[in-house]
């Protein structure tokens, strides 16, 4: 302003113009381009919307230009309000430029010298902007304003605008009670009573607020429980003093039906666009110290901060801070400080002052996030002086106060930190050099990390890993290697480092060597590989490389390695092998070749060398020399050679050739080719060289016995290889020894596929061509690390012809002479099939066929195939359980090969008896097995009446390692008339044998085994219910005194635990013999029971031997029968619990609980029989030991040791009982351990089955019937009084006499023995029955 004393005016002109328009205006004004801003026409005035839509292209745009004016006389202020108070609007423009409209012209702010100050106060409808308000110093006591609304006076014009703005509508959000009952129907607004109280409310608030300045409307949004809260907005275009709102809601409430009981000091009023909310830093990183700040025109310190989603108000603590202050006495500024925030405070915040009614309430969204830093990957650094470079970018670009580089590790190499601030990236450059990281640091990691750290506090850091390699140095020795065919060589290259992920050599093609060739070890300070070739050929000549490889990093050292040709000795072929020349005659002699090269070739006779005459036959070379007899002395026998040399003068010897010098008159045999010979003598010829028809596929390989009877050579055995086949085998003997194994492998298997078919006649007739692919296959067997599926095919189609009927009779010739082929040809196809590497492969021939799957990670599925050979009349299924598979390694293969004419060609383990009659399959897996296998296979059953089936395998080891039937870890599952189903814990060759070692379910032995088992039981059976009656007759009799209790007590439990094991004993039997259904689930249960039930029988016998050791011994001492009982019942039942349960849960999880033949526990795995054994021989050992104490203790009774008679009657019965019992329960189950072995003798099946079946009939006799309280009992329940007192006299004297009389000579010998003179007197019946027992006692203790 230029003068204290003008007065300012600003108008502000409101036009509509289209794109293309020219503003112009004729008032002589100073326009501030920082003023000139764009509105938008929706949100002023409605007409002038429509208007701008009616506009057709280009559209209207609506512009508000603030004009200030300067004027010296304030007199003309009121003119020219009047004047534009009287403008018609629009006022069009002129014909230059018709798009352009003036709307309006308003006066909106005036700025008047008061006394030394300005004040500039906003007219009627318009008020200064809120940071005006919150920023500058107000007028006081302006009557256009008021506390806690937004100013209408400043001192001072603002600087830079904006000047006063046209006040837009406030809405009040308000609520107050009605303390009346809440209805549902207030819910509804479509419900009348939500409209009569709609109506009514409004009525009064209309009548009460209409005195607020700027009022439009009132409208009621709703209610809510609590009595009844009613929540209504107020639309004005000003803000209202308390006082005067006050004023308001008291005529409301005056105006308002007294039935609403409306609370008056229930009203509240929200004002949500009064506060200036705002966030410091803008982004938020986790970390950060961050401000929120409110501001707003009210003077009071009453602010709160709260987090929507928790609810709660922040209060003071360590990391929150809240300060509030006022400015300027009118302006609330509240800031909340946290620090350190973290993600978990991402939300919505509230910030809310409250003055009086009034709640200014402002939110704002918080989104705190993690500085994310992108980083380079982990890398390698090489040692050697290359610069590489580390980035490391923040996600979120912003100005970070400082990014810092840190290292750690073993070794300290620092690098150089650059910043892109435009990019938010920061570099680290490293160079490293053989002195920072020597070579046993070599694959040393050092973690470096780059932190970000932001003005506001936040850090964000990101490791990135550096392995510095070492540079390594190979060293390669020896310098020069020159051999010959034949010879060995080994190459040795050392590396300065021991860190490497793999090492392998390679030719110069690039072909690997197979790993066979060479071995590598690693020491702390260095590796060192071994390239060794014991047998070298011509195709090791050339250049290898020796690779060690760390990560991407590869060091290689080359070796020249050169071989001479120099055949080997097994290619050499000799003629004659053997043969006969007589004295003083000649022989022409020769070693042939298959190529021509240069080589010195001479024969060696004992001392003597002789020159060599070549001689070329298409590919054969062969080296002659004609041995003159009479040069050495005859007879004698010679061995001939020849020795090949070449140019590196290294040299190699022939086979020998055996010449037998004979006299002439004992030949008898003569022929051109094979010489001649004497009766009976023998020799071989190779084949290529003998008299047999040639043709052009005639054999050329192998080799042919003749033998010499009467005057002519006749074939004795011919092992001759056709032509084709025996190619294969040289190449087959070659490949083994080739560095590119791999590579000839698929072909070398195609040919051999397609030679054997065409020699399919001969495979029928030469068992040296069958020999032959055998040994090819067990070669190229050797050669593979994997095979895949057409590599498998050529096998098996090999497999299949020389399998087929008619090389049958082939296999019984090689069979006879010895030769292992049919082991030999298992082996190379299981080595084949471990190797393979084929996705759910099948492959199918008439005598051979194949099917694979592969084990994928997870759960994976059972393995499950099945082969059907309808020719053979044959089938069978392999099957392993899911669970067993997840032991395996992921990609695992398992792969099954069914044989159906194998088995009439394996070895049989015993001639003449045992026979494989089945599939024979054999189930391999790519990868080792580390943990217990099952197989479950089920094979078709074949087999004649009269034999039980066995479950074997071909176990390669036996026989010298020849091979033989195996059934260990296998065993018969379930036998049908149908099928045969075995179980086998590891993976190889399976089938069935018929074993005559078992029963025979018709033999002789296996009848009276069962005859004497089933009668026996059913008299055990009985007896132990005799028993248990008896007992029951007479309990009340024998049970006056506590020991005889107990023994009674012990004697049931014995016969009912021994009458439950035999019925159960009989159940297995039955479920054993009969293959009922779920037959293995209720031998599990069978097996269970009759081990508890009879070991319950043995520690109910240790119950009755201890409770007669304590009746005895510990006399002073008396314990209730309550806890004699339980003890006995404890120790009668719960061991044998205890034990059984122990005993199942270790066992059956692996399926080794039973036995394989029988329903009772398993022996043979799992020794789970010693669980029954043990525990039965100790209490027979306990109890025997017993009886001896008590008898000694009976003989010799201590001082004051007097029992009653009928206490000392009892001990007696015991100790005869135990005396008795305990022997017969030992022997029978000492029989049945006997019988466990394998080959165990038939008497001790006879014997053990015998004692176990009758031990019911044992136990009525000794334990209960013996008793002579148990006879008098039975005789006085079921005879007269005076009968039986009769009978009870002459019992004393006369029914004794056999066995308890005292005239018997054994009765006196034992009375003798207890001290007594063998004299009773029957007085009384308490007498008489003290003699007996007496008596009876000692017979049953030493019988």
């Amino acid at each position: 302003m230029k003068s204290p004393r003008r007065t300012t005016l600003c108008f502000v002109i409101i036009a509509i113009y289209s794109s293309q328009a020219t503003l112009s205006l004729s008032l002589e004004s100073i326009v501030y381009h920082s003023l000139l801003h764009e509105h938008e026409p929706m949100e002023e005035d409605p007409v002038r919307h429509k208007r701008a839509v009616a506009i057709s292209s280009p559209a209207a745009q609506e512009f508000t230009v603030d004009v200030e004016i300067h004027l010296e006389n304030a007199s003309f202020l009121e003119p020219i309000k009047a004047y534009l108070n009287n403008l018609r609007f629009p006022i069009r423009g002129n014909d230059t430029d018709l798009a352009t409209d003036i709307l309006s012209i308003e006066v909106s702010t005036v700025c008047r010298p008061t006394g030394n100050e300005i004040w500039c106060s906003c007219e009627t409808g318009y008020e200064w902007p809120q940071e005006h308000c919150l920023h500058n110093l107000t007028c006081q006591g302006h009557d256009g304003s008021s506390a806690g609304h937004h100013c209408s006076c400043l001192k001072g014009l603002p600087p830079k605008g904006p000047f006063c703005q046209l006040q837009g509508d406030i809405i009040l959000r308000m609520s107050v009670r009605l303390n009346v009952g809440f209805q549902e129907d207030l819910r509804n607004s479509s419900s009348a009573l939500y409209k009569s109280y709609k109506t009514d409310l409004e009525t009064a608030f209309w009548k009460g607020y209409s005195i607020l300045p700027g009022f439009k409307l009132v409208t009621v949004t709703g209610f809510r429980p609590g009595s009844v809260v009613v929540t209504y907005e107020i639309t004005t275009t000003t803000t209202a003093s308390p006082a005067l709102m006050h004023k308001a809601n008291e005529k409301v409430t005056q105006n308002l039906n007294q039935t609403y009981k409306m609370e008056s000091n229930s009203f509240q009023v929200t004002y949500s666009n009064e506060t200036k909310f705002s966030i410091i830093p803008e982004i938020i990183f986790e970390g950060d110290t961050v401000t929120l700040m409110c501001e707003n025109e009210v003077f009071s310190t009453n602010v709160s901060w709260m987090k929507v989603e928790t609810g709660f108000d922040f209060q003071n603590s360590t990391n929150v801070s809240i300060y509030t202050s006022v400015l300027n006495n009118m302006t609330s500024v509240s800031r909340l400080i946290i620090r350190n925030i973290t993600q978990d405070l991402t939300g919505e915040y509230i910030c809310k002052l409250t003055l009086d009614i009034f709640e200014y309430a402002s939110r704002r969204k918080v989104e705190v996030i993690p500085i994310q830093i992108l980083a380079s990957e982990a890398t390698e650094v090489m040692c050697d002086n290359n610069p590489v470079s580390l980035n490391c970018c923040s996600e979120v670009n912003v100005n970070w106060s400082q990014i810092e580089w840190k290292q750690e590790g073993s070794i300290s190499i620092p690098g150089d930190a650059e910043l892109d601030t435009d990019s938010g990236c920061s570099r680290y450059t490293l160079t490293a050099n053989g002195t920072q990281c020597p070579s046993g640091s070599s694959g040393t990691t050092v973690v470096y990390t780059c932190e970000f750290i932001s003005a506001h506090g936040a850090r964000g850091r990101k490791d990135i890993e550096v392995t510095f390699i070492s540079v390594a140095k190979l060293n390669i020795t020896p310098d020069l290697i020159s051999v010959s065919e034949g010879q060995s060589f080994s190459i040795k290259c050392i590396s300065d480092m021991s860190n490497y992920d793999e090492m392998y050599w390679n030719t110069s093609a690039g072909t690997k060597i197979y790993k066979r060739f060479y071995t590598t070890r690693r020491y702390p300070d260095r590796a060192e590989s071994v390239l060794t070739v014991k047998t070298s050929t011509r195709e090791w000549n050339g250049t290898y490389h020796c690779v060690f490889r760390y990560k991407n990093l590869y060091r290689v050292m080359a070796k020249d390695v050169t071989v001479y040709p120099l055949p080997l000795e097994s290619n050499i072929m000799v003629d004659p092998v053997e043969a006969a020349i007589p004295c003083r005659s000649s022989h022409h002699i020769r070693c042939c070749i298959e190529e021509d090269a240069d080589y010195k070739v001479i024969f060696q006779v004992g001392s003597s060398s002789f020159p060599a005459v070549k001689e070329v036959n298409e590919k054969q070379v062969c080296y002659k020399h004609h041995f003159m007899a009479d040069s050495v002395s005859c007879p004698e026998n010679v061995d001939v050679f020849c020795h090949f040399t070449n140019a590196a003068n290294n040299s190699v010897q022939s086979p020998s050739m055996k010449l037998n010098l004979v006299p002439g008159e004992s030949i008898t045999c003569q022929d051109p080719i094979l010489g001649v010979g004497e009766p009976g003598k023998v020799i071989q010829k190779l084949c290529r060289f003998s008299n047999i028809t040639r043709s052009r596929e005639s054999p050329v390989g192998g080799v042919i016995t003749y033998r010499c009877v009467g005057s002519q050579w006749q074939i004795k055995r011919n092992d001759c290889i056709s032509a084709p086949i025996n190619a294969l085998l040289q190449l087959a003997k070659a490949l083994v020894k080739s560095p590119t194994q791999d590579e000839k492998l698929p072909s070398y298997l195609g040919n051999l596929s397609i030679s054997t078919k065409k020699v399919k006649l001969e495979v029928g007739s030469f068992s040296g061509t069958l020999g032959a692919i055998i040994n090819i296959l067990d070669l190229f067997s050797t050669v593979p690390t994997q095979v895949n599926s057409e590599m498998m095919t050529h096998v098996l189609s090999t497999v299949n012809i020389i399998l087929g009927k008619s090389a049958l009779n082939t296999w019984k010739i090689s069979q006879q002479q010895k030769t292992n082929y049919s082991s030999q040809l298992l082996d190379s196809v299981e080595r084949f099939s471990r190797v393979l590497r084929a996705e759910d492969s099948t492959i199918s021939q008439p005598n051979v066929q194949m099917k694979s799957m592969v084990i994928k990670p997870g759960h994976p599925q059972s393995y499950r195939q099945s082969f059907v050979f309808l020719d053979s009349d044959l089938w069978g299924n392999v099957t392993i359980n899911g669970c067993q598979l997840e032991h395996l390694q992921p990609d695992s293969f398992v792969v099954t090969v069914a044989f159906p004419t194998l088995k009439t060609i394996l070895d049989q383990d015993v001639p003449g008896e045992n026979f494989a009659n089945s599939l024979v399959m054999t189930t391999t897996v790519s990868r080792s097995i580390t943990t217990p296998f099952r197989i479950l296979m089920t094979f078709k059953n074949n087999h004649p009446p009269g034999g039980m089936p066995q479950c074997v395998f071909w176990n390669f080891d036996l026989a010298n390692h020849t091979g033989g039937w195996d059934s260990s870890g296998c065993y018969v599952k379930e036998v049908t008339k149908a099928s045969v189903s075995c179980s086998c814990e590891h993976l190889t060759s399976f089938s069935i044998l018929m074993s005559p070692d078992s029963p025979d379910p018709d033999s002789l032995l296996k009848i009276l085994l069962d005859i004497i088992s089933y009668i026996g039981l059913c008299f055990s059976i009985l007896s132990l219910a005799a028993c248990l009656v008896v007992e029951a007759v007479v309990w009340k009799s024998v049970t006056k005194n506590r020991t005889s209790s107990m023994r009674h007590t012990c004697i049931v439990n014995i016969t009912a635990s021994l009458l439950v094991a035999d019925v159960w004993f009989i159940v297995a039997t039955a479920i054993h013999d009969h293959r009922f259904p779920l037959n293995e689930t209720a031998c599990v249960a069978a097996t269970f029971f009759v081990h508890f039930f009879y070991l319950s029988v043995f520690f109910w016998m240790l119950t009755l031997g201890l409770m007669l050791f304590y009746r005895l011994v510990f006399i002073l001492h008396d314990a209730s029968k309550s806890i004699q009982k339980t003890i006995a019942f404890s120790l009668g039942y719960g061991c044998p619990l205890v034990i059984s349960v122990i005993t199942v849960g270790a066992t059956q999880p692996r399926e080794v609980y039973t036995r394989k033949n029988a329903c009772w526990l398993n022996w043979e795995d799992t020794k789970a029989l010693l669980a029954f054994v043990i525990p039965a021989l100790i209490i027979v050992v306990v109890n025997m030991t017993i009886t001896i104490v008590v008898i000694t203790k009976i003989l010799r009774p201590s001082i004051g040791d007097k029992p009653s008679k009928q206490e000392k009657s009892s001990l007696f019965q015991i100790t005869k009982s135990i005396g008795v019992l305990t022997p017969l329960l030992g022997l029978t189950w000492g029989f049945g351990l006997a019988t466990v072995f394998q080959g165990s003798n038939p008497v001790f099946h006879i014997v053990f089955t015998l004692l176990n079946a009758f031990q019911g009939l044992f136990i009525l006799l000794f334990g209960c019937l013996w008793d002579q309280k148990v006879q008098e009992a039975l005789l006085n329940k079921y005879s007269r009084s005076k009968w039986s007192s009769q009978h009870s006299k002459s019992t004393s004297i006369g029914s004794s006499t056999p066995v308890f009389s005292m005239s018997s000579p054994i009765s006196r010998r034992f009375n003798n023995l207890f001290g007594k003179t063998g004299t009773y007197n029957v007085s009384t019946p308490e007498t008489t029955s003290s003699s007996l027992e007496n008596t009876s006692s000692a017979y049953s203790l030493l019988n």
